[in-house]
């Protein structure tokens, strides 16, 4: 008889330890199903010790990740990209928000780009001594052709126009660089034909970042690339050459 009590014990706690799972199981297909972030705390609530827990708590990281990175986004300010990196410094879009951090600091400060050959020629020409006015009697001497000449050649050299776009800035190397501009070309190819990119490296406090710049570009242009380009959700930002 004690024999009997005891087996129906038993195989009364399993059923129901069957029955649990069961019904754990079909929660989680129907927490699946749902993929929100009120659906998966809910079913954490309900088992938080079960044993779907540690996939619901990682979805439901993933999931606030990429709603506050929709907000960034949508946002597009500098604030916005800080604000998420300081609540996702390792996330799925860290680097990206990195990258759109320092594109919009090259923006905010163009003075600290590099001048062009023609545009230093011409601060240091008027730091030149002073040499003294030829006599009135000879007027004829005091018009210097070759100077002419050679403004007249650098301006058939120089680009067709002094604006360009920066489309990324990596810190993990040129490489990355160089991947993204073969991405963004075969993505691309009528927006930034003939385009060709260059690599500038810039030294921080937290180490050397790669930025993938196109140069010597009109306004016009520019503005065209970077406002197609944003409208895809990718990083561009217009800079002074």
């Amino acid at each position: 008889m004690v024999i009997k009590q005891v087996f129906l014990v038993l195989s009364l706690g399993a059923a129901l330890a069957l029955s649990g799972c069961s019904r754990q199981q079909s929660d989680w297909e129907k927490t699946r199903t749902a993929n929100t972030t009120d659906a998966y705390e809910l079913f954490l609530k309900k088992y938080p010790s079960g044993e779907f827990t540690a996939q619901a708590q990682a979805r439901v990281k993933e999931l606030y990740e990429e709603r506050d990175w929709q907000k960034a986004r949508d946002a597009d300010t500098l604030d916005a990209y800080q604000a998420f990196l300081k609540q996702y410094p390792e996330g799925k879009w860290s680097e990206e928000a990195r990258i759109r951090v320092e594109n919009f600091t090259l923006a905010a400060a163009p003075s600290t780009a590099a001048p062009s050959s023609a545009e230093t020629t011409q601060e240091a020409a008027p730091a030149a001594p002073s040499k003294p006015a030829p006599p009135k009697s000879a007027p004829s001497k005091s018009v210097p052709p070759k100077p002419a000449a050679r403004s007249a050649a650098q301006a058939a050299s120089k680009p067709q126009g002094s604006y360009g776009v920066q489309l990324g800035a990596f810190k993990s190397g040129a490489d990355a660089a160089n991947k993204r501009w073969a991405r963004l070309d075969k993505q691309y190819p009528q927006l930034l034909t003939g385009l060709s990119p260059k690599i500038s490296p810039k030294k921080g406090a937290s180490g050397t970042l790669y930025r993938l710049q196109v140069a010597g570009l009109t306004e016009k242009r520019a503005n065209a690339i970077c406002k197609t380009l944003k409208a895809q959700r990718q990083a561009c930002v217009l800079i002074h050459t």
